[in-house]
């Protein structure tokens, strides 16, 4: 009997270790012997730990199971859900991305090459680097760290990129893993459930502009998908997945884990690579950029975690079968991550288009506290709030800047009607004052007047809303990186629509 429970960070939060211990005493109870493999998430938050039983008909799953609910597992009983495929969270998701996530032991290559993976991979290995860098080009792909820029783009002028090998000069490709927005899981979950799409999709970008090395710029604050990625690397190297033959061809990559301490800032590219350098994390002046002179002043590849594990099924499937979904430039797939007070929270991957009204109302089951939405906050802390009167955008990077928002890292946070905006603007303003680098003064100052600012208001000075305003302006414009740059965005998008939360007009009304 193979019994699956997930050993990601979210069902690990929600008792799954528990709920091992307690599987295996009652199936030594019962005299029946059982394999338990700890999968990744299938992402359904709300059913953690999400325990499926191996069945000749697919697996069968149970949830959110307990310790004192093991029993079921054997005997059955409410929290018996049928088929794992076929819920409707997952019915209703067009996998590219995550795939394998939960479905596969993460650590097993032989599991990954046997659903699929390592094909986009060969292919590769048979085209030259040129010809890898036009396949993402045609893609469509895009950076799903947050900015949206052309993966293609930025491998091409990684190709192009002089250096000399003959004096021992590399080219390099650098994971952005430092998963800092709140609200935001989907890089921890691929690391933790299907790592080696990520390990694969940094060879085909290694392949494609001719880098050998790479690393993955972690954070502490993920012991788990440390683990788990270390792990895979480790296998990669034993199997002939890295190093000096990667599977026979004769091509070298190598590639390291890197954990940082955890600082925010270190999410921004330069920032990122003065941390993976062993300096301080500060962020640099563009140009020159990364691609051009990036990590040791070599040519760089720097791209998210979601982007390059959404490299391989671009490989394996084509260019033309990716861009066949999405919208207008928004090609592809997003994994959503859909979060705050909602009832049904996790990831969520769907072709771009869809609306906010879909994904919160319909998909996420609307709040957790079972009052009206006020506004959902795309984008992580430095995402604009969208009221409910804009929730039929479609979901691309040109529908959502058409409404002066972004789509940053697609993180999702609902907020029922009960939400302080002006408070919220504070956060922003506050984290980016804490978080900042210092390196230039609009962040490093804006944030602290910011607060400052809004503290005025809160006395009820609506004199200070235009100071508020101008300085917004201020940090949007002058500042060096998108923690300053971004935190105008979720403080005047409350300012914007919902005025009443600054003036005390809500509070009056209230009382």
């Amino acid at each position: 009997m193979r019994i699956w429970i997930p050993r990601d960070a979210s069902a690990k939060a929600l008792g799954a270790e528990e709920v091992v211990t307690a599987v295996k005493a009652e199936a030594a109870r019962r005299g029946v012997e059982v394999t338990i493999t700890r999968n990744g998430s299938r992402g359904m938050v709300w059913l953690e730990p999400l325990v499926e039983v191996e069945t000749p008909e697919g697996r069968v799953a149970f949830g959110p199971m307990t310790p004192e609910d093991v029993a079921q597992i054997f005997d059955g009983g409410a929290l018996a859900l049928g088929l794992t495929e076929d819920l409707p969270w997952l019915r209703a998701q067009t996998r590219l991305t995550f795939a394998r996530c939960g479905i596969i032991d993460p650590v097993s290559l032989d599991e990954y090459r046997a659903h699929g993976g390592l094909k986009g991979l060969t292919r590769a290995l048979a085209m030259t680097g040129a010809e890898v860098v036009q396949e993402v080009l045609n893609s469509g792909l895009r950076g799903r760290g947050g900015a949206g820029f052309p993966t293609g783009i930025k491998w091409k002028t990684v190709h192009d990129a002089p250096i000399k090998p003959e004096l021992g000069e590399k080219k390099y490709i650098v994971t952005n893993a430092d998963e800092g927005d709140s609200g935001t899981f989907a890089d921890r979950m691929i690391m933790e459930g299907d790592p080696f799409t990520l390990i694969e999709g940094m060879i085909i970008a290694g392949i494609a502009v001719g880098a050998t090395k790479g690393f993955i710029y972690s954070r502490s604050e993920y012991p788990d998908a440390n683990e788990v990625m270390a792990a895979a690397i480790a296998v990669g190297r034993v199997e002939g997945l890295l190093g000096q033959n990667v599977l026979g061809s004769g091509k070298v990559f190598e590639l390291e884990l890197r954990v940082g301490a955890g600082a925010y800032v270190c999410g921004e590219e330069t920032a990122l690579l003065n941390s993976l350098e062993g300096k301080r994390g500060t962020v640099r002046a563009k140009p020159p950029l990364p691609a051009l002179q990036g990590f040791m002043g070599r040519p760089t590849v720097v791209n998210n975690v979601i982007s390059l594990a959404s490299v391989p099924v671009i490989l394996a499937e084509g260019a033309e079968h990716y861009a066949s979904f999405g919208i207008g430039r928004s090609k592809g797939t997003i994994p959503l991550q859909i979060a705050g007070n909602v009832k049904h929270g996790g990831l969520f991957e769907i072709a771009f288009g869809l609306t906010l009204d879909k994904i919160v109302n319909e998909i996420g089951g609307g709040t957790a506290s079972g009052r009206p939405v006020k506004a959902v906050q795309v984008g992580g802390p430095l995402g604009a709030w969208i009221p409910v009167s804009q929730f039929d955008t479609p979901f691309g990077y040109e529908e959502y800047a058409g409404q002066n928002a972004l789509i940053g890292h697609a993180g999702l946070t609902v907020a029922d009607d009960t939400a302080d905006m002006m408070a919220m603007a504070r956060f922003a303003m506050e984290f980016c004052a804490i978080e900042s680098c210092g390196k230039c003064t609009p962040c490093r100052i804006g944030a602290v007047r910011g607060v400052e600012t809004l503290d005025r208001i809160a006395r009820g000075d609506t004199a200070a809303i235009p100071l508020l305003t101008d300085l917004c302006e201020t940090m949007k414009s002058g500042s060096l990186c998108a923690l300053g740059g971004f935190t105008p965005y979720p403080v005047m998008s409350a300012l914007t629509h919902f005025p009443d939360d600054f003036t005390g007009a809500a509070r009056e009304a209230a009382e």
